[in-house]
């Protein structure tokens, strides 16, 4: 069990800190996932290797991150058809070479980690070992999500990864090991007590003080926001004060998403604003502005602070607002490391614009500004306003510097007092939508960067396993649980997209969602080894028609519903299918001669599975579904000639007394 927290934990922090340091990776983080998930795989592999990479694990994990703060990476990526709000120099190696070196460091540690899990793994019976695994990554991403609540730093995580390797490393290794370990220590408590840091769920924080009035602040090495007195705001950046000039209804009641620091906030009690409801995703930048903002806007008692997403604060309140801002929420970072939406993506759809439409007074305001980089991005955002408001809005560009716009609208046409109406051209973005969260993305499809990295990245997989000495020979008889691997994926990918539209891109959200994966797969575990299963045949078909349900469940049904009752219901659509889908996996694995080898060829196709999500960025989630039918489908053909009605292993226990 502790291998296991050990592995689990150690891939969760790796997600975490390599995109505080490699730009790129923040908005990459799976690709960090599939390198994770193809160590583990060789690691399975290895479990009767001769050498023993184990030991080694502290040493490949310290070189890891000595290599990362050595050269860390900062790149401009902001082409014309995918916008990363990002324009910065190239620091390190080359943006083609970056990932898939550090894709090969990563998957390097999490084979030496897990060979020392799977060398555990084969001393018990397959479906024991599953079960203590599933048990100690459990633990792992309890200790991490708790970690995370606390704020801490990395320096508490390296700290905690030492304790446990300490206790599992054997005693004739501990020498190197600990140097090792203490190297990591220092590294990473050397970057955790900069005074600029602050760690939150989601970023490094990197707080600078400019001078008396105004503070410079970067998350994961990019600028993001400032800090400013609102006098010097109005001289610097008249994006601030645009929404008052248009907007001719009352202050009475104003809704602020992206709240930040609090200089949106602080603008708007100036102008007068009656009541605020200020919402901001981050924990950690709420309390920077709480502590060092000039004007002091988090401590007005007209303020009212929700940290939370703010979709979901759109969906579950029932206040009514006589101004909506979404003031500059551009999250820079991805959602949990398992999809490619971004903590704002369902922020932008045309179903949130509409849900923002609904929580304005009759004579209400929506408007939202930001450096939107891209004219394409402009209009994709103003026809998505026309859409939802029947109106055109009222667009003001601000200089060349970022393409800087602020759009309002009203549903009343007089509501807006408009010098710059929007015109829709010829070629405008249709708008997104929940199914596909990607604004930022101007037309469905994988951009051309996205295939030559993951062609790059595919090739060092295959290189690293013959490298590590893993064959794929005795694979061929677990092809059905690689294709098993691949669906099960696909199918936690989109369990945790649908729960991030219903309750938020909370790392909170995102944590209980896996949390609650891996009961399920506990649970289906425990089921059989206590319960006669059904034939597989049934099985497949139950596994086939709780998917088909959670595809033909509209999603609007669900935002419909009261708290409870939509997280019920959401358990019942997407944790059933994952359930069955271990009932499945488990009944076949029950039965594997080499455990090993049927683990790492179901991890192995975890990897396969983490590309094909890439497809949602072409179809939408929903297609996603529909793939995992397929391959599960596969899995079964594949796979029929070696299930059974198998007997529970306490009847097994029993008979062989």
């Amino acid at each position: 069990m502790l291998l296991a927290f050990l592995v689990l934990f150690v891939e969760l922090a790796l997600i975490r800190w390599t995109g505080s340091n490699v730009v790129y990776l923040s908005f990459f983080a799976n690709f960090v996932l599939l390198g994770s998930f193809l160590g583990i795989g060789i690691g399975f592999l290895r479990a009767r290797a001769r050498v023993n990479l184990f030991p080694y694990s502290p040493i490949a994990l310290a070189l890891l991150v000595g290599l990362v703060l050595i050269f860390p990476v900062q790149i401009d990526r902001t082409g014309s058809d995918l916008i990363f709000f990002g324009e910065f120099g190239t620091t390190g190696f080359p943006t083609w070479l970056t990932l898939p070196v550090l894709f090969l460091a990563v998957a390097t540690v999490n084979a030496t980690l897990a060979e020392g899990l799977a060398r555990q793994f084969i001393r018990f019976e397959p479906l024991e070992a599953y079960r203590l695994d599933i048990m100690g990554s459990i633990l792992g991403i309890a200790g991490f999500s708790a970690l995370s609540f606390l704020g801490a730093p990395p320096v508490a995580w390296a700290a905690l990864a030492a304790v446990a390797f300490l206790v599992l490393l054997p005693p004739d290794f501990r020498v190197v090991q600990a140097v090792a370990l203490a190297g990591l220590v220092f590294m990473l408590g050397r970057e955790s007590m900069i005074s600029a840091y602050t760690w939150s769920p989601y970023y490094r924080i990197t707080a600078v003080q400019i001078d008396d009035e105004s503070w410079s602040v970067a998350v994961n090495g990019i600028p993001h926001q400032i800090i400013a007195d609102i006098d010097l705001l109005a001289e610097v950046e008249p994006l601030y004060d645009m929404p008052y000039q248009r907007s001719r209804a009352a202050l009475d009641d104003v809704l602020i998403i992206g709240a930040g620091t609090g200089n949106d906030v602080a603008v708007a009690l100036a102008q007068g604003a009656g009541r605020v409801d200020a919402v901001e995703i981050d924990p950690q930048l709420y309390r920077l502005g709480q502590r060092v903002h000039p004007n002091r806007p988090y401590d007005d008692p007209r303020v009212s602070v929700h940290i939370t997403d703010g979709r979901a604060f759109l969906e579950q309140t029932d206040r009514r607002y006589d101004l909506i801002l979404f003031a500059l929420p551009d999250s820079l970072t991805l959602v949990g490391g398992q999809s490619s939406i971004r903590l704002e993506s369902y922020l932008f759809t045309l179903e949130a614009i509409e849900a923002a439409r609904e929580r304005l007074k009759p004579d209400g305001v929506f408007s939202m500004y930001n450096f939107y980089r891209e004219d394409w991005l402009v209009d994709r955002f103003a026809g998505t306003l026309e859409t939802a408001f029947q109106q055109a809005p009222c667009v003001d560009t601000l200089g060349d510097i970022g393409k800087r716009a602020v759009l309002t609208v009203s549903s009343q046409a007089e509501g807006v007092d408009c010098e710059s109406p929007w015109v829709r051209g010829a070629d405008v973005a249709a708008p997104s939508r929940d199914d596909h969260p990607f604004p930022y993305l101007r037309q469905a499809g994988i951009p051309g960067f996205y295939l030559t990295t993951m062609v790059l990245v595919l090739a060092a997989g295959v290189a690293l396993i013959r490298l590590a000495g893993a064959r794929f020979g005795p694979m061929r008889n677990y092809l059905d649980l690689f294709f098993m691997g691949a669906a099960f994926l696909l199918l936690e990918t989109k369990s945790v997209v649908q729960f991030a539209l219903l309750f938020g891109t909370t790392w909170f959200v995102n944590s209980i969602v896996f949390a609650g994966v891996l009961i399920s797969v506990y649970l289906a575990i425990e089921v059989t080894r206590r319960v006669t299963l059904p034939r597989p045949l049934f099985l497949y078909g139950a596994l086939a028609a709780s998917v088909l349900v959670a595809i033909l469940v509209p999603v609007e049904r669900l935002l419909a519903m009261p708290d409870a009752l939509r997280f019920v219901a959401a358990v019942a659509l997407w944790f059933t299918p994952i359930f069955i889908a271990n009932l499945v996996f488990a009944q076949r694995f029950n039965d594997v001669e080499e455990s090993n080898v049927a683990f790492g060829a179901n991890l192995l196709g975890a990897v396969v599975g983490g590309v094909l999500e890439y497809t949602a960025l072409m179809t939408g989630y929903t297609a996603l579904a529909v793939l995992v039918t397929l391959l599960y489908g596969a899995a079964f053909v594949i796979g029929r000639k070696y299930l059974a009605n198998a007997e529970p292993l306490a009847s097994v226990a029993a008979a062989a007394d």
